[in-house]
């Protein structure tokens, strides 16, 4: 792929939260031509997420919190169901970020989770990577009551609900964050309970 693309320079936009950067480029196309691109690039850390099960009680935990993307598009006023989710920390694995949200989150400990896939949530924008993972809790695991961390302005809402609710939920498009419906659509393919 080098040989398509040359010339690139980076201009930053933004650097708060993330860095926000304009990326000129020039890009050879199938027809040999060489053209400038110029694309908006907003540079954030990994990911990790992971899809809580219970086996025997036919259920899941996932997350109500307000986006504020999700608000600006006049999402139901801001409010999205997920799995729980974060970013990765230097020096922390996909895993090790997903056992350290869970307790964070949604108040579990867990010993050890299952890593489905490696996905981009919007490759043509955003460079952040997730790594999704899926766990069986029981009720032994829980520790405390979750809600997310304060120093971190979350406030995130528990939902320990049935399977077949989160699936209704999916259906009726009330989940509408990707990460959640892949993982759902992969339990339910997959099976365990």
């Amino acid at each position: 792929m080098s040989h398509k693309v040359k010339d690139i320079k980076k201009i930053t936009l933004s650097n708060h939260w993330a860095a926000l950067y304009r990326i000129d480029y020039n890009y050879k196309f199938k027809n040999n031509e060489w053209r400038a691109v110029s694309r908006e690039v907003y540079n954030r850390r990994d990911a990790a997420c992971v899809l809580l099960y219970n086996t025997q009680k036919q259920s899941v935990v996932l997350t109500s919190q307000f986006r504020m993307p999700a608000y600006l598009n006049n999402s139901d006023e801001g409010m999205s169901i997920e799995v729980c989710a974060g970013l990765i920390d230097d020096n922390e694995t996909p895993l090790d970020c997903v056992l350290r949200e869970t307790e964070e989150e949604v108040g579990y400990r867990l010993p050890t989770a299952k890593k489905i896939m490696e996905i981009y949530m919007s490759p043509g924008a955003i460079t952040e990577k997730t790594h999704l993972f899926i766990a069986e809790y029981t009720p032994e695991m829980k520790i405390n009551a979750g809600g997310g961390l304060e120093s971190e302005n979350e406030e995130i809402e528990v939902l320990e609900i049935s399977i077949s609710k989160a699936f209704q939920l999916l259906e009726d498009n009330a989940i509408r964050d990707a990460k959640t419906a892949i993982l759902l659509q992969y339990l339910q393919s997959y099976k365990p309970i």
